[in-house]
């Protein structure tokens, strides 16, 4: 068959890389070409960033580098007229394409775009839930300050509010109490009745993530992800480890059975990414997006399933049998991989480093090895936390976080750090058995605590926010002035807990083994 008698697809890109839409959807993109020329399709790439693999001159059989709005998109495929247009791989921008290509009459290969429609849809997918008895964490979206005010009272603070139709959780936060989410509303909501500002409950538990390749009917999950921070903190700028680590059985046949539920309602046909969180050995949905996600390349790496390959093939007809695979969880590895992310907080001024529910991340990095803690400490170095085996450390605590935090800490000072804290966090230290030098805050005088990061004479700051939206409080200061110095910040207890783990055994290694990706893969494939 000839080029100019071929079938042609057309794949749309993720258009300009941002926060929350980068490279790893550009790799989703390319491996789709990939396989839809192995098929003996004609694969053709709309997109407009010129620093991606997918507007190389040889990647695609034909690059349209053209801005993706439904009118240029449109233009092409009347020119083209493919067989079928492909939104899965690209990241968000292809997903709100999806609408109005389809109402002008392009079919979308792979999920029907009415399945797209309720996934996007707060109010659809919160009655899909309900249908399929699939629970979720208690909320709504409102239109109104006042709106807002009255769902919190009736679920409780805290709460996590965030505007609809958003990418990479902008905008989105943890609300302590009436005041600040009156303040939010305000300041930071664009609240109208078509985007609705959503508020629910924040269930403060386990965060998990999971990728599904469906072809209509059977449901093949490469792996779950656990996340080692809470949920919280943005899946982008979390770490998450594979095989999970402390998944009981009974939360593990809950998220199978949960994502392949929802599959087969959305007739999902290609990929699809749910987050879960999990409570009291209770999984919750938070989210279901109907396409390929930031793991994706991250997940067919360790696992050895070329995701990408195997769902475009599912999007034009085969099934996952016929491509030589059974639905269900996919065998364990032998190995452990923590995807970790890096984060670009040098080159962006004025930004605060906290973590939280809106993404921040640049890019991500992996650490695999045979033993979790070793696979911790590879990603962690990786991805810029390597800190030195002595020295001393600063801590600032909210007071919400101490109690919490004291051990975290006590773990530090028994490695042979010596810790600095802030009076208060001090006082709680010495409270609970652990010794620690009490520096000024900022508006105390000096030598303070800005001064000790400034001048460097800490390896590391430990600071978790106290969720005031005051500019120029202390906590922001030192943390830009830790970005600005290159001193290493965590703002989660969970990564200082990670951290140590990671350190602890560091120290306890005598030898740290590094092998490639493939080399895991084949030892996977051997055993």
């Amino acid at each position: 068959m000839t080029q100019a008698t071929k079938e042609k697809v057309l794949v749309i890109g993720g258009g300009p890389i941002r926060i929350g839409q980068g490279i790893e959807f550009d790799y989703c993109c390319v491996h789709c070409i990939w396989a839809l020329q192995e098929m003996g399709y004609e694969g053709i790439i709309i997109n407009n960033n010129p620093e991606t693999v997918s507007t190389d001159f040889d990647t695609s059989d034909r690059l349209y580098f053209e801005p993706l709005t439904a009118e240029d998109c449109l233009n092409i495929i009347d020119k083209e007229q493919p067989l079928g247009v492909v939104v899965q791989f690209g990241g968000q921008t292809p997903i709100n394409l999806a609408e109005p290509l389809f109402r002008a009459g392009v079919k979308i290969l792979g999920t029907p775009f009415e399945s797209i429609e309720i996934a996007e849809d707060r109010n659809l997918f919160e009655l899909l839930l309900r249908e399929l008895n699939i629970p979720k964490p208690a909320g709504r979206g409102v239109t109104s300050l006042e709106e807002a005010v009255q769902v919190a009272r009736e679920i409780g603070y805290p709460v996590l509010v965030r505007p609809s139709f958003v990418l990479g959780g902008r905008a989105m936060e943890i609300v302590y109490n009436e005041r600040d989410l009156i303040s939010y509303m305000r300041l930071a909501a664009d609240v109208n009745p078509d985007r609705p500002v959503l508020v629910d409950k924040y269930v403060h538990g386990k965060e998990v993530e999971v990728d599904v390749i469906a072809d209509g009917e059977d449901c093949l999950l490469p792996g779950i992800m656990e996340h080692i921070e809470r949920a919280g903190v943005h899946s982008g700028d979390s770490m998450a480890v594979y095989p999970p680590q402390s998944l009981s059985q009974r939360v593990i046949d809950q998220v199978v059975e949960y994502s392949t539920r929802i599959a087969r309602a959305l007739k999902v046909r290609g990929l699809m990414n749910v987050q879960y969180v999990v409570e009291n050995e209770q999984v919750y949905v938070l989210e279901v997006n109907p396409r390929a996600s930031r793991t994706v390349p991250y997940l067919s790496k360790i696992t050895g399933v070329p995701m990408v390959n195997v769902a475009t093939k599912v999007m034009l007809g085969k099934t996952l049998k016929e491509l030589g695979y059974r639905g269900g969880l996919w065998p364990t590895p032998p190995h452990v991989a923590v995807k970790a992310p890096v984060f670009s907080f040098g080159k962006l001024t004025q930004v605060d480093v906290d973590l939280g529910p809106e993404m921040k991340s640049t890019g991500e990095i992996m650490g695999i090895d045979d033993d979790f803690a070793l696979a911790l400490y590879k990603a962690m170095v990786a991805s810029g936390y390597d800190i030195p085996r002595q020295g001393a450390i600063l801590v600032t605590i909210a007071d919400r976080d101490k109690a919490e935090a004291a051990s975290i800490i006590k773990g530090f000072a028994d490695m042979g750090y010596r810790i600095f804290a802030t009076e208060g966090t001090a006082q709680y230290l010495k409270h609970v058995g652990v010794e620690a030098i009490p520096v000024k805050k900022i508006e105390d005088g000096h030598p303070n605590v800005l001064d000790l990061v400034i001048n460097k004479e800490v390896v590391l700051l430990l600071n978790t926010p106290t969720g005031e939206r005051r500019p120029h409080r202390d906590g922001m200061l030192i943390r830009r002035a830790s970005v600005e110095h290159g001193v290493p910040c965590l703002t989660s207890l969970d990564t200082a807990r990670a951290l140590l783990i990671a350190l602890t055994a560091r120290r306890s290694s005598d030898h740290l083994q590094s092998l490639a990706i493939q080399d895991y893969l084949k030892l996977m494939v051997d055993g």
